[in-house]
């Protein structure tokens, strides 16, 4: 295999995938990111950085509810800053576009599935420590009406898909690495870490669609299991 492709650095969806890889973390973690015994300067460092995440999940969070009550073309950049109290510097700070700051939530919980999967015991086959760790994720959300609607917005309003699409191959780099961690192989120049993740990710994708067209008629883990089970043994 050649060099492993990289995003730009100041791209969105590299930026999308940095961030997600701390938003993923529990809040105490982020904030203690730098490790070891911290000094004053660390701490002031550490408070910043939860003040900004919080503010970055903030914005998130009050996109996704107007895209969910207005449809994603009828929100604005200016509405996401003005519903959290914040200057369009402020949301531009944290993301380049509206798309990008409506699918950020369901970006930065799939950013955990590589947390997850290295946090898998070490016997455990592949497959099966793929499956606990998407199920995993997508347990933590409780399937309210609410949440739901925020899924199938992301999922299938024509508006947010390069968006989407873009920040989960960024994630799916991520589960890849986390792979070749397992497997003993190296993500640069194997194909199975980057082929497992890729299909992993799709069978997501699909699991999903098929659990919101099938009116839930089966539980979403169990769809995963499936949908997974079938593309990564």
């Amino acid at each position: 295999m050649g060099t492993r492709r990289r995003l730009p650095a100041h791209s969105p969806g590299a930026r999308q995938v940095g961030i997600a890889r701390q938003a993923s973390l529990p809040i105490g973690q982020v904030w203690a990111y730098s490790g070891g015994v911290q000094s004053d300067e660390a701490v002031e460092t550490g408070l910043r950085a939860r003040k900004k995440l919080t503010t970055r999940q903030a914005l998130a969070r009050a996109a996704l509810r107007l895209a969910v009550e207005r449809g994603p073309g009828n929100v604005r950049r200016e509405d996401i800053a003005a519903a959290v109290d914040v200057s369009l510097r402020t949301f531009t700070n944290y993301f380049s576009s509206k798309e990008e700051a409506i699918v950020s939530l369901a970006i930065d919980r799939a950013a955990g599935i590589g947390v997850a999967l290295r946090g898998r015991p070490a016997a455990e086959p592949l497959g099966e420590a793929l499956v606990a760790a998407f199920v995993e994720q997508h347990a933590q959300a409780t399937p309210s009406r609410e949440w739901i609607a925020q899924i199938r917005v992301i999922v299938c309003a024509p508006e947010l898909q390069g968006a989407y699409l873009t920040a989960l191959a960024g994630i799916e780099r991520l589960l890849a690495e986390a792979i070749a961690e397992r497997t003993g192989t190296d993500v640069r120049l194997d194909l199975h870490p980057r082929a497992v993740a890729a299909a992993a990710c799709a069978a997501e994708r699909v699991a999903i669609g098929y659990w919101l067209d099938s009116d839930r008629v089966l539980p979403l883990a169990e769809v995963l299991r499936q949908a997974i089970g079938q593309v990564v043994r």
